[in-house]
C-alpha cells in the first residue's frame, strides 16, 4: 500500500504541479480533515476519526521517506529535522488513538498548516 501511495504521489507531482505545491496542498488537505474531525468530534464515528488520522500518518510517511532519501538534495540537517518532526507526528497520532480527545488534534493541524505555509512561501 505504501508503495502505491508513493508512486501516485510521484506521478501526480510530475504531471500537475511542482512537488512543493503538491506537498503543501496535501498537508492542507490533511489539516482540513483533522480540523473537521476536531470541530465535529461528537458527531463523527470512530471510523471517520481513524480515517483522517490514517490519511495524515500515511502522508507523513511518504513525506519523511522522500525527504530523507539519499537522492534528496536537502541538507542533512534539514533531513534530520524532518525525520524528527515525522517521529513526533507519528507519536502524537498514536497519543490521539490511544486516548481520543479532540484537543489533541490541534498540534497535528498546526504542524501541517505551518509546514504547508512554509513550502508555499519558499516556492514563490
Amino acid at each position: 500500500m505504501y508503495k502505491q501511495a508513493a508512486q501516485a504521489y510521484q506521478k501526480t507531482s510530475q504531471v500537475a504541479v511542482s512537488p512543493r505545491e503538491l506537498e503543501a496542498t496535501l498537508l492542507m488537505k490533511a489539516a482540513a480533515r483533522l480540523q473537521l474531525i476536531k470541530d465535529e468530534w461528537d458527531d463523527m464515528s470512530f471510523a471517520e476519526k481513524d480515517e483522517a488520522l490514517t490519511y495524515n500518518r500515511k502522508l507523513w510517511t511518504v513525506l519523511v521517506t522522500s525527504a530523507t532519501s539519499d537522492e534528496n538534495p536537502l541538507p542533512q540537517d534539514v533531513k534530520n529535522n524532518l525525520a524528527t518532526l515525522g517521529v513526533f507526528v507519528f507519536k502524537q497520532t498514536m497519543a490521539v488513538m490511544m486516548d481520543p480527545q479532540p484537543e489533541k488534534l490541534g498540534t497535528l493541524i498546526s504542524i501541517n498548516r505551518n509546514i504547508a505555509e512554509g513550502l508555499r512561501a519558499r516556492a514563490e
